[in-house]
């Protein structure tokens, strides 16, 4: 397998860029207006609906507002706002569980790929966060790196 890609500022814009049109898709597939019309005709089956809808919204916009977080806090490292120390003890990106299947099946196709799709982003997220965090760990660190610099240059 090979060395993943190192985060940098520009992988960083276009996932935030991504990650902004899926929150607006987000947004507009789970605005509960005009939507409970359409839940179905049995009133046990639309609360079944109602409350699928509503469990996936909850999951799914929190699950992309984590990832919004954790794009700023790298937009904010990249700009000097943030401090390595500061994003590595406060940037981490949280787990979350998958949408449970008995409910996913409940919504209809578009909302259901919309919320595979913020799981796949999530992921993604979550390996190069994992990925720069284990990289970062086995190189010394900048004050390390100065002092080793500050070592050889008293010796000759």
């Amino acid at each position: 397998m090979g060395k993943p890609a190192s985060i940098n500022p520009r992988i960083i814009e276009g996932l935030y860029c991504e990650a902004l049109v899926l929150s607006d898709d987000v947004r507009g597939a789970f605005a509960l207006s005009g939507r409970m019309d359409a839940a179905g005709e049995a009133a046990v089956e639309a609360d079944e609906v109602r409350i699928a809808l509503s469990c996936e919204a909850l999951r799914t916009t929190t699950r992309m507002m984590h990832a919004l977080a954790w794009l700023l806090n790298h937009r904010a490292y990249f700009s000097g706002e943030l401090s390595e120390f500061q994003l590595r003890r406060y940037g981490k990106l949280a787990d979350f569980p998958e949408s449970e299947l008995e409910r996913l099946a409940l919504l209809d196709s578009p909302t259901r790929e919309l919320v595979t799709a913020t799981e796949r982003f999530h992921a993604r997220l979550k390996r190069l966060d994992n990925g720069w965090r284990e990289r970062s760990a086995d190189e010394p660190s900048a004050i390390a790196a100065l002092r080793e610099r500050l070592g050889q240059q008293l010796r000759t």
